[in-house]
Order: structure tokens, then C-alpha cells, then sequence
């Protein structure tokens, strides 16, 4: 921003004030902060400073953090005073237990940042709004400065940031905003659609200059865009247009599951690249919740096809992910001190039991050469391992706890033992709290549970730890060297601002575009759910791909999914037809669905691998199958490549020749 400002106007640009709201707050503060009490020697509190300012605050309530997680209770406190709401005023609107915790948390935290002379990120902006209405001197001074105001991306504000602006171009009115409320996608961080909305009723005589053509995308993306966005009552109506030549039509996919959706995209994206359409950063693969990740990165993976997660965390990285899967490691296996420690250290299994315990048990095994099961058993007794008596009695009854679990393995799909096992370590309370992003985290470890039907069909004794083997196994995969030519796999939110010549939306289903959570929530939480799905679709430059699933897992289980009543806004004429459906009326996909789905099924390898073969990967070079998988359709193939290690690949998506 700043060097187009500088092509612009040349050496006048150094006496522009330019940057984010937050630092224009600071640089404020810094020299007219005292008028209102606070010290120019300030401290800006990170991240990680303000959340351990609120662990402490919890903890000198004496309330649970690993119940009630300190970055949850930070994000409340943050979205409350991005609303301009103060710890008085939140306690007067507590609806809830959870908020009844935000509500004792929120002053202890401003006092101690007061103590500190600190301030998080929200105060600065809070603190400059209060300058401008406080200090008439201080606020003359800003505003004669700032004679002229320009905000980029206005959509996105919040209230405070609202007001700031109000407050500094309240002399002169000489304020210009740009926006698109169509784009206005994160009120769930207290972004404030009516600002924009409502900025000709601030500013009566404001000219409204609107930007209707479309650089970015073909026709027939960007009319199945418009229709869309035109349900939405909340807008300022426009007519979009392009001056891009014709691409081709909008391609909707029906498929069985999550599972059957993943191995459509990438076998699209690889017979794209293969037939030399495009190159890997050409894509993005877009999805609502960071628990959609899963299996799209397991079939990347086993494609070998490079992929880059951004807005996210790998799935099987995922701390609640680490988590589960270590009590699950520890009931397949009571030796596995790794887990153990993990398991202690993260989840209720180990609350009472200290880090020292756990290193007076290592330094035990050590010693005596004895593994995990044999160091527990021998706990409290002579020369057992150091342990004081109340650690002692708990480490018995995590012992207790975790051979109940085992004796209960072989009689239990594994899902029931899943459930069994996160009950009885109080693994799952620690979700139960009534905070949202403790109910996304939930949702992932539900994706994990989900994944493990699949492996009902072996014998008992073997579902676990082949289970925990073939996790291991993807988990570790991604070993690819760095590059810039991998598929980009992004939620919606956070791909806003990005384009790319090739776009797929997968997961568009009630439940999912739009959430659950706005279904059931305000109205206007839906039209910020159809702008999200908006935003998605103009983010593709020449090809879009939309698919939707006749079963998902959610909670756990499969159950049916349907389309996204979005969908039905999409002009016919820019949509692909579904195969078998050319003759066919269109239907209201919400009411109706075929008997079977619709998209193109997955052909089998025209090759048949065998154990022992040559083969050749474009990524990974030369290689040996050592072990083939025969599937119903496919085949899966572990093949030890001379440079990057083994590799287990799909057959059918992995582009393999036989060299011999």
C-alpha cells in the first residue's frame, strides 16, 4: 500500500500516515495517551503474553484450564471488546455457564494488564476512541491532523473500528471507505456488516461510486456468483460483469462420501495435470471446517501429490488429535511411554499427576531397564520408582483405568471402545463446556471416529493396532521436499483475498454451506453463510468444481447429507449437466436426490501392480512395490522409493510406470 502511494504522489507520501488500525493506535497512545492516565512506556501484549495473563487469571479463580482452555477464553473476551463491550457490561448479559466463566475471567484480566502497564491489542483501539471523546485537546490535535481518512476493506470492521473512524473524521467529514458487503464474512470475529451498510445514513452526502466489473473470473462463474449473493436481503445491490472470454461450465458433483469426495478431486486434479492443463499451484480445494481436511489430505497423500494446508493445522497435528490418539496408543499398547507422557501431561488422565512424576518414571525405566507397565506396577512399592503417595494413588488408578479399557478392546467395535475410552479418562468433558471453539475441536476428534468403521470388518484383536499403525503411517507420509507447486487446500475464510485458475468447493451441504450453527441461529447468520459460499466461488479464475456428498460422517457417524439449498440459486444454463440427468427437469436439490450419486465413478487402474515390481513416480523417481493391496476397484500400493523412503500409494491416482 505504501509503495502505491509513493508512485503516486512521490516524496509527499512521507507525510501520510499510513498502516493498520492497530498501529495508528499505538504511535496515538505513545504521544497523547498520558491525558487519559495511561504511561507512553506502555507494553502491546502478543498473543502468548495475553494468554498467559489469562491462565493465571483462571487459575487464581481456581477454575480448570483444561476445561475451560485459556485461547477460548481470550477469543471471547477479544470479541467482546471488538463489540465495544466492557467486563461490566458483558456480566449484565451472561446467558450462560460458559459466559458466567468469560464474565469472572474478563476484569482479573484487565486488571492484571493495568498492573503490568500493558495493553492487548483490543485496548489499543479501545483506549484511542476513548482518547478522542475524553481529551478535547488531544482529539482537535488528531483531527485537524487527520484532515482525511481512508479505510480499506471497511466490510471487515468492527465496532470500535467504526467508531474510531466516526470519532476522527468528526470535524472535517472528509472520510472515504472502500468495501464489498457481499464480502462480509467474519462476523464471528465481530466484524459489522451495518457499518457499511448504514455508512450513507452517517454520511448523507457521500458520493457512492460502485466497482461492477469483474478482472478475475469467466462469465460463467461469476453469474453463478451473482445469483447467488441476490437471495441476500443485507447488500447494496450492483450488477456484476466481465469482460473474460467464455470458460467452461460450472461442474457439480454428487458423491457417496467424504471419502468417495477426496478421491474425486484428486483424481481431477490429477488428470488435469497429467494431461498438462495445469501444474499443482493452479488449485485450491476449499472446505467450511478444518475437520473436512482429513480425508482430502490422506488421499493427497497417498496420490503423492504435493499439498500445502494454509489457515490450519495438519489434521493428524491437531493437538486434540495428538491427544486422542495417544489414550488410544496407551490401551493398545502399556508400554508405549511416549503416549504416556503425552496422555498424562494433555488430558485429564493425568490431572494431579506432575511433570517430575512423569520424569522419576523415565528415569526409573532407565535405570532398571524395565518398560512402562512393569515402572506402574511397581509404583509405591520398594524400589520402585520415587513416587510420592498421592501421585502414587493416582498413577494406580490411571493403571486401573487404562487395563479396564484393555480388557474391554477385543469385545467392542472400535468405535464403541473410541467412545468407552474418552468417557472414562474425562477426555471428553473437557469439550463440554458450551464454547464454540472447544465444539470445532470436538468435531475433529469426531472426524477421527468416524475414520475408524472401516476397520470393524477385521478381526478384534487386530482392529486397534492396525487402526493406530495405518494412522502412523499417513500421519508421516508428507516427507515431500519444499516447493511452491502443491495444491492449496484452505477453509473459505481464510482463502478470501486469493485467487486461483482452478477451484474446488467440496462439502456443499446443509449442515456444512451454510453451518449448522446458522441454521439454527440468527437469520442474518445465513446470509453471512451465503456470502462465505460467495466468496468461495470468486475465488476461481477458469474452472469451478462444487461437490456434495449422500452421506458424511458428523458426530462420529455417518448420516445422510444433502445438498445446499445455495445450490439451487445457480443458474442451469452455467452448470454442467450431471450425468443421467441431461433430460431431467431441474429438481430443487434439497427436496429430491437420485436413487444412486451422480459423479463419475473412479475407473480402475488400467494397470495391475504386483509385488516386486519397477516402477517410476514423477515426484519421488525410481521405486520397488513391496507390499500390494487389492480394493474392490483399486489397488493400494507400499512402494520403497531409492530416494524419499516408502511410500503408500493409490494406484489409480499415483500415475505409476512399470520400468520392469
Amino acid at each position: 500500500m505504501r509503495e502505491r502511494i509513493e508512485r503516486l504522489v512521490g516524496e509527499r507520501a512521507r507525510w501520510i500516515t499510513i498502516g493498520t488500525f492497530h498501529a495508528f493506535c499505538a504511535r496515538t497512545l505513545r504521544q497523547y495517551g498520558a491525558e487519559i492516565g495511561i504511561d507512553p512506556r506502555f507494553v502491546i501484549y502478543d498473543d502468548a503474553d495475553q494468554l498467559a495473563v489469562v491462565k493465571q487469571a483462571l487459575e487464581s479463580l481456581n477454575i480448570n484450564v483444561k476445561q475451560f482452555s485459556p485461547r477460548a477464553v481470550l477469543s471471547q473476551i477479544s470479541k467482546a471488546k471488538s463489540s465495544g463491550i466492557d467486563p461490566e457490561a458483558y456480566r449484565e448479559s451472561v446467558e450462560s455457564y460458559w459466559e458466567e466463566i468469560v464474565a469472572r475471567v474478563y476484569p482479573n484480566y484487565q486488571a492484571a494488564l493495568a498492573l503490568r502497564k500493558a495493553l492487548d491489542f483490543d485496548d489499543l483501539l479501545d483506549r484511542t476512541v476513548h482518547l478522542l471523546r475524553e481529551a478535547p485537546q488531544a482529539a482537535h490535535a488528531l483531527r485537524n491532523r487527520h484532515r482525511y481518512i481512508l479505510v480499506d476493506e471497511y466490510q471487515d470492521t468492527n465496532r470500535v473500528q467504526y467508531t474510531l473512524v466516526r470519532e476522527l473524521g468528526r470535524e472535517h467529514r472528509n472520510v472515504c471507505v472502500v468495501g464489498d458487503p457481499d464480502q462480509s464474512i467474519y462476523g464471528w470475529r465481530a466484524a459489522d456488516i451495518r457499518n457499511i451498510l448504514t455508512f450513507r445514513e452517517d454520511y448523507p452526502d457521500a458520493a457512492e461510486i460502485h466497482l461492477e466489473e469483474n478482472y478475475r473470473s469467466t462469465p460463467q462463474i461469476l453469474a453463478a456468483a451473482d445469483a447467488v449473493i441476490r437471495a441476500n436481503l443485507q447488500r447494496i445491490d450492483r450488477s456484476l460483469r466481465t469482460s473474460n472470454t467464455s470458460g467452461p461450465l460450472i461442474s457439480l458433483r454428487e458423491c457417496f462420501d467424504e471419502g468417495h469426495e477426496a478421491r474425486v478431486v484428486v483424481e481431477e486434479i490429477s488428470r488435469l495435470q497429467s494431461e498438462g492443463f495445469a501444474r499443482g499451484a493452479d488449485f485450491a480445494v476449499l472446505y467450511r471446517t478444518n475437520a473436512q481436511s482429513r480425508p482430502l489430505e490422506e488421499m493427497f497423500i497417498r496420490a503423492g501429490i504435493p499439498y500445502q494446508l494454509i489457515g490450519g493445522t495438519r489434521f493428524y497435528e491437531r493437538k486434540e488429535i495428538k491427544d486422542a490418539l495417544a489414550l488410544l496408543r496407551l490401551v493398545a499398547n502399556p508400554d508405549d511411554a511416549s503416549a504416556f507422557g503425552r496422555a498424562i501431561a494433555e488430558t485429564p488422565l493425568g490431572d494431579g499427576i506432575g511433570a517430575k512424576t512423569v520424569r522419576d518414571i523415565d528415569l526409573w525405566m532407565e535405570t532398571h531397564q524395565q518398560p512402562l507397565s512393569v515402572a506402574l506396577a511397581n509404583v509405591g512399592m520398594e524400589g520402585g520408582p520415587p513416587i510420592a503417595a498421592r501421585a502414587a494413588k493416582l498413577l494406580k488408578g490411571v493403571s486401573e483405568t487404562l487395563t479396564f479399557l484393555r480388557e474391554q478392546s477385543d469385545e467392542l467395535t472400535l468405535p464403541e471402545l473410541f467412545d468407552l475410552t474418552v468417557e472414562r479418562t474425562g477426555f471428553r468433558a473437557t469439550f463440554s463446556t458450551g464454547d464454540p471453539t472447544l465444539a470445532d475441536r470436538w468435531e475433529n476428534v469426531l472426524q477421527l471416529r468416524g475414520h475408524m468403521e472401516a476397520y470393524d470388518a477385521l478381526p478384534a484383536e487386530e482392529r486397534l493396532t492396525t487402526f493406530l499403525e495405518e494412522v502412523a503411517l499417513v500421519s508421516d507420509a508428507d516427507t515431500i521436499e519444499d516447493d511452491r507447486d502443491r495444491v492449496t487446500l484452505i477453509t473459505l475464510h481464510a482463502v478470501k483475498g486469493l485467487e486461483f485458475p482452478i477451484v474446488f468447493i467440496t462439502g456443499v451441504e446443509e449442515g456444512l454451506i451454510p453451518h449448522q450453527r446458522s441454521i439454527s441461529e440468527q437469520p442474518e447468520m445465513i446470509e453471512e453463510e451465503r456470502r462465505l459460499f460467495y466468496v468461495g466461488i470468486t475465488r476461481a479464475m477458469h474452472r469451478l468444481y462444487l461437490t456434495y456428498t449422500a452421506t458424511r460422517s458428523r458426530f462420529g457417524s455417518a448420516a445422510p447429507a444433502l445438498p445446499s439449498s445455495f445450490l439451487n440459486a445457480i443458474p442451469h444454463d452455467v452448470l454442467e449437466p450431471l450425468p443421467g440427468r441431461q433430460n431431467m427437469r431441474r429438481e430443487r436439490l434439497w427436496e429430491t436426490r437420485p436413487t444412486a450419486p451422480t459423479a463419475m465413478p473412479i475407473a480402475p487402474p488400467v494397470v495391475r501392480f504386483l509385488s516386486g515390481q519397477s516402477v517410476f513416480h514423477t515426484r519421488f523417481g525410481e521405486g520397488t512395490i513391496v507390499e500390494v493391496r487389492d480394493q474392490a476397484d483399486d489397488q493400494e500400493l507400499t512402494v520403497a522409493f531409492s530416494r524419499h523412503g516408502t511410500k503408500r500409494l493409490v494406484a489409480s491416482l499415483a500415475n505409476l510406470t512399470v520400468i520392469s
